[in-house]
């Protein structure tokens, strides 16, 4: 174990796990974070009671880091279920890794890797009605705990929910030998959630939407989180890791409270969205929403300055340049921001901004010069 670090913890019960388990509400059972807990693996599948034959779904690199491993501690302990190699997140992939998974009559899955490959055991599992584990080795945004999955289809990203991982094993050991970069995407992902609430509370007066207060407070919880510890947040320190994934996996978990993305999802992603699709050389999707929930922010009318201090804290982009997209992308992602998803009301409202508002916001939060 890694010198000053916590140890292996469970935190899916007790007080030190900030939700209540309640009826009618879907997430994961065991969440185990810490320096090794990859190797509680073939134990956390047989305190499920897994069959024994499954599959690990990786990816072509983090097969080497993990994906591989994982197989072996799983096939030293009784288990069959060998690694598929997954590629990009898009339908064609699913279809094929499904097939794969069923020829070798997985009864259960275990997602190892990045965002993409565990999205593809999401919507796999969910196809295949078998349970799945969740085994990061990035922490880029907070779907690593959700049923929400991204896929990319034709020219654009197509959103779709999966199954809810029954556990998630989150090593910090591995996780700190990805890029900061992601993990830096991720902590900008869950401060977001600042704005999506404000929206969401926004749509509830105003459209009478329905509303999860617990889902909510887990939501506000995660980012208020990152933001009271963004100057622990440091490249290279697995410690920094152990800070920032806990609030990662609440953040992911509020979705599966809620039922539908609404407590992380608001303004700030529907700028993001909107910008893959303008932008010829999109960011990563967290520092996307990081850059729109300052001026999403801003429209509402808060302290945007206080969410911008945080990115910049933690490393992550506060403008345009640093996302690497041009000033017109930006005006344009928020002229169309409003179109992306009609029926999920936000502050931009229903007719969006026009351009000359939108260059006004953009300029206003330094996000273009």
């Amino acid at each position: 174990m890694a010198e000053g670090l916590p140890g292996r913890q469970d935190l899916s019960g007790g007080s030190d796990f900030p939700f209540a388990k309640a009826k009618g509400m879907v997430f994961p059972r065991t969440v185990l974070v810490g320096h090794g807990v990859l190797e509680d693996l073939a134990a956390t599948c047989h305190q499920f009671g897994f069959p024994p034959r499954g599959a690990v779904i990786t990816g072509p690199r983090t097969a080497e880091l993990a994906g591989n491993r994982a197989a072996e501690i799983l096939a030293a302990d009784g288990f069959t279920a060998p690694a598929i190699v997954a590629h990009e997140a898009t339908g064609a992939e699913v279809d094929r890794v499904a097939s794969e998974a069923r020829a070798r009559e997985a009864r259960f899955l275990v997602g190892v890797g990045g965002g993409s490959k565990i999205d593809i055991t999401k919507v796999v599992a969910a196809r295949l009605g078998v349970p799945f584990l969740s085994l990061p080795t990035s922490a880029a945004h907070d779907g690593i705990s959700s049923p929400r999955a991204s896929l990319h289809d034709g020219d654009g990203l197509s959103t779709t929910v999966g199954a809810v991982p029954m556990g998630v094993i989150a090593d910090t050991a591995l996780i700190v030998q990805a890029p900061y970069r992601l993990l830096a995407s991720g902590c900008a992902d869950v401060i977001s959630n600042v704005t999506a609430i404000l929206d969401w509370r926004l749509a509830v007066r105003l459209r009478s939407e329905e509303y999860s207060s617990t889902a909510a407070n887990l939501s506000e919880y995660a980012a208020q989180e990152i933001i009271d510890h963004a100057a622990a947040i440091k490249p290279n320190l697995e410690e920094s890791v152990w800070i920032a994934i806990r609030p990662i996996l609440v953040s992911g978990i509020s979705m599966s409270v809620a039922g539908s993305s609404r407590p992380c999802s608001g303004s700030e992603h529907l700028f993001s969205h909107a910008l893959d699709r303008v932008s010829r050389r999109p960011s990563l999707h967290g520092e996307q929403c990081g850059v729109g929930a300052i001026m999403m922010m801003y429209l509402h009318g808060g302290d945007w300055r206080k969410l911008k201090n945080a990115l910049l804290t933690v490393g992550a982009p506060t403008t345009a340049q640093e996302l690497g997209v041009s000033r017109d992308e930006v005006i344009r992602a928020l002229g169309m921001a409003h179109t992306v998803r009609p029926d999920r009301y936000t502050i931009l409202g229903d007719n969006g901004l026009t351009r000359e508002a939108a260059e006004r916001l953009a300029s206003a939060t330094g996000v273009i010069a």
